[in-house]
């Protein structure tokens, strides 16, 4: 504890901030103590680097260190750099003479790296100590004047001035002591012989070595030396050298030959056989490395060398001979330990900016990287590389610094993430490489707006279905993620027929939806055109429309109507037909018109009349409506037949409208009276004024029903070559169409302007109709696709005033 104390303390007191040495764009230099007490500021950042001190808490600029242990931080409001952490410069850097700390000053918007370069000054916190606290030397009393021993060595942990300087002896008046410089390996010391020794006076000398560094004040340490006096041996041995120098490859393998040492002794017999050993040396102990043969002199690899550990080794080796006052001499083995490539490069990413956005910049700096390397000369320099064609680069930014930035568009929706792979290849023989894989992460920007499926939605629903039926739902997809690719759906708010589409339909904005809010009618309206608009949740938002085509499917909710000049079932409706008419004769044709359309106003007719005795007498077109007599009349049939005509469409269920019509037999047209028999009415009988009035009203409908029919013939016909569609118009009122081998007859009513044409395809269900438009000689075609029922024929064929719509069936 006290030391500590006393080692805070000195750092107070040595505490030195030394001026900039040197500031560019990217690096900066800052010399500090150790020791220094937690908050000492070692400069200005915001200054040396020109930064707007302002910015420095807007930008977050923080202090990026590459080691786990944070010492030092930046001041937010001044730009003052200051230390956070105790520091000993000792457990940062044990037995290197310059000590230096990394960091790196990092601001964000745009990011800009800062490399800052801290050297760690050595003070004299540490004082010299031996590894022993007793030092034991036998010496005989035959020792010459001037004879030599090697003294242990003391180790001091400081550097510089503050390490062992030199070595003091207490008083005595046997020894001197001789205290060599080293250089680089440090002082160390020799006990020298001054006068001659004698046993018989004193066979044990106790002497105190103090070791003293050159701090100011300075420290020392205490060995106490005891030397025992021996006697009779009188020859020492010698080595052919006192220094010896080796090389030696720091991949040496274990047992390999180092060197062979050489020591002669004079003497014979057991007091000249000479046997090797090792010196510790403070803390560094060179037996743990090599292996010295006490007999041969031969030293080898014991351990692993290592050159990043310790680049050289300093070996003490003793030859003592085996007198019974065995003597020795000294010799020093430097050992120099040649490096070899065997450290890969080392990659250190240091700050990762994760996710990035898919629409950043090029040259957006995506994360700092640091390459190192342990091995020295060519065999620690590293280049650094992104291997691939990824849409990232490195810039170097100082030595072995680098920033990884985007050098190309990136997209989420093809790649959400890029596993780049980075490899540090150095430039030893042969060269060790390292990869790295660093996880580049994209956010989602809002850049896809949604998109339908298809640009147009049929969609069929029957009429009359209730309000609330959903008729479809549509779907948009939106590659982007999150709110991005969140779609609401509207009904963009057009106005068919002036009514606002929102009136008639309504959608869910979130399933997409659509459901009527009214019973829709065919006769009303056939089709619906609108528009559905998909909207993402971005900002801004993006949208997509697709069209949506809603065609109305008729129902059969409209009975067949009677058109005049009769009507419907109930009312007295009358004809005449003379006795002499002939089979075939025309006798009147039922008329009548249906507001549905296909097979739903698809009319057929069925006569029922009372029996007589040579069967009926009266038939109907199932098409036409057309009443005409199965035969010639006889005596035995009724002068008077009541027929009801009944007209059926083809809809399920099947809707009918029934008419009654009184046929009176005339014997002659010179009769005045006509007599009526009627089962079970009685007899009527008209004037001849009223007959007159029935005929003329007859004749003036004919003539007119046939100059309608004609002009509509004469504009409506229009002849083309190869399978243009014909369009017929015959006398008894129907209409025909053909086109190639299909033909198709129609029925046209009395009120030609107002009725629908229907038409009978040959085979049903079709796939597909294609609607003719005839308008003033020139045809207009389209194709509808038509739903898959065997109900459903061609949708209309319509008569209008502008001119002849029909369609014709396409075959699968």
């Amino acid at each position: 504890m006290r030391m500590r104390q006393r080692r805070r303390d000195s750092g107070l007191l040595f505490a030195l901030l030394l001026c900039v040495c040197g500031s560019s764009a990217s690096q900066l230099s800052y010399s500090v103590s150790e020791e220094v007490n937690k908050g000492f500021v070692l400069g200005n950042i915001a200054k040396d680097f020109n930064l707007n001190v302002h910015e420095l808490h807007a930008r977050g600029l923080r202090v990026v260190a590459s080691t786990s242990q944070e010492f030092f931080d930046v001041d937010l409001q001044s730009g003052n750099l200051f230390v956070k952490e105790r520091i000993d410069r000792e457990e940062l850097c044990p037995n290197v003479v310059k000590c230096a700390l990394r960091i790196q000053a990092v601001l964000n918007n745009p990011m800009t790296a800062h490399r800052i370069e801290i050297n760690i000054l050595d003070v004299n916190d540490n004082s010299p100590a031996f590894a022993e606290n007793a030092y034991t030397l036998d010496i005989p009393e035959s020792a010459s004047p001037g004879e030599r021993h090697f003294l242990p060595v003391a180790v001091d942990a400081d550097i510089g001035s503050n390490s062992v300087r030199s070595y003091k002896l207490s008083n005595n008046e046997h020894f001197a002591l001789d205290v060599q410089s080293g250089g680089d390996h440090g002082v160390s010391a020799e006990l020298v012989l001054q006068k001659h020794l004698d046993r018989e006076k004193q066979s044990l000398l106790t002497l105190a070595l103090t070791a003293v560094d050159g701090g100011k004040p300075p420290k020392s340490g205490s060995l106490q030396i005891r030397v025992n006096v021996l006697d009779v041996n009188d020859n020492v041995p010698a080595f052919s050298k006192s220094l010896y120098k080796v090389r030696l490859r720091e991949d040496a393998p274990r047992g390999s030959l180092v060197i062979t040492l050489n020591a002669t002794d004079l003497d014979e017999g057991i007091n000249g056989r000479i046997a090797y050993s090792l010196i510790k040396r403070g803390n560094n102990e060179p037996s743990d490395i090599f292996n010295l043969n006490s007999e041969t002199g031969e030293i080898t690899v014991k351990g692993a060398l290592d050159y990043e550990e310790t680049p050289a080794y300093e070996v003490r080796i003793q030859a003592a001979d085996q007198g019974p006052v065995p003597r020795s001499a000294l010799a020093k083995l430097l050992v120099e330990v040649v490096d070899v490539n065997d450290n890969a490069p080392q990659i250190t990413v240091t700050s990762l900016m994760t996710p990035v956005k898919e629409n950043a910049e090029l040259g957006t700096i995506v994360a700092l990287v640091t390459v190192s390397d342990k091995d020295a000369g060519d065999n620690g320099a590293a280049n650094c590389q992104v291997l691939g064609s990824p849409p990232f680069k490195l810039n170097s930014n100082y030595k072995n610094d680098y920033s990884l930035i985007v050098d190309g568009a990136l997209d989420r929706e093809n790649i959400s993430f890029y596993n780049v792979s980075i490899i540090a290849t150095d430039e030893g023989s042969p060269p060790l490489s390292t990869r790295r894989i660093i996880t580049v992460q994209l956010s989602d920007v809002n850049d896809n707006a949604p998109r339908f499926m298809q640009p147009v939605i049929n969609v069929y629903v029957e009429e009359n279905s209730p309000a609330g039926y959903s008729l479809c739902s549509v779907k948009a997809h939106d590659p982007d993620l999150g709110q991005n690719a969140k779609v609401s759906y509207t009904l963009l708010d057009i106005y068919p027929r002036n009514v606002p589409i929102s009136s008639l339909l309504n959608i869910n904005s979130e399933s997409g939806d659509i459901v009527s809010l009214q019973s829709f009618d065919y006769e009303t309206l056939q089709t619906l055109e609108f528009q559905v608009q998909a909207t993402d949740g971005g900002v801004p938002p993006l949208s997509g429309n697709v069209s949506v085509n809603l065609f109305i499917l008729d129902q059969n909710d409209n009975s067949p109507r009677i058109l005049p000049p009769y009507s419907e079932h109930g009312s007295a409706n009358g004809e005449s037909v003379p006795y002499s008419a002939e089979a075939g004769y025309f006798v009147a044709k039922i008329r009548a018109v249906d507001a549905d359309s296909g097979y739903n106003a698809l009319l057929s007719y069925q006569l029922s009349e009372p029996k007589g005795g040579n069967g009926p007498l009266f038939r109907i077109g199932s098409g036409s409506g057309e009443i005409r007599t199965r035969r010639r009349m006889s005596e035995d049939d009724l002068k008077s037949h009541p027929l009801v005509v009944s007209v059926c469409d083809h809809g399920e269920a099947s809707l009918s409208a029934t008419v009654s019509i009184d046929v009176l037999v005339l014997e002659s047209t010179a009769d005045i009276r006509t007599q009526f028999r009627h089962v079970p009415r009685k007899e009527e009988s008209f004037s001849r004024l009223h007959l007159y009035l029935l005929i003329a009203i007859a004749a003036v409908s004919l003539v007119f029903l046939l100059s309608l029919l004609a002009f509509v013939a004469f504009k409506c016909r229009r002849r083309t070559d190869g399978g243009a569609p014909v369009i017929a118009a015959h006398p008894d009122g129907s209409w025909s169409y053909s086109k190639a081998t299909q033909q198709y007859d129609v029925c046209l009513g009395s009120d030609t302007l107002k009725s629908d044409l229907v038409l009978f395809p040959a085979a049903f269900p079709p796939a597909e109709a294609e609607l003719i438009s005839i308008h003033g000689g020139d045809t207009f075609t389209r194709t509808q696709t038509l739903p898959n029922s065997e109900k459903v024929g061609c949708p209309y064929l319509k008569m209008s005033r502008n001119g002849l719509g029909l369609c014709r069936v396409v075959k699968r």
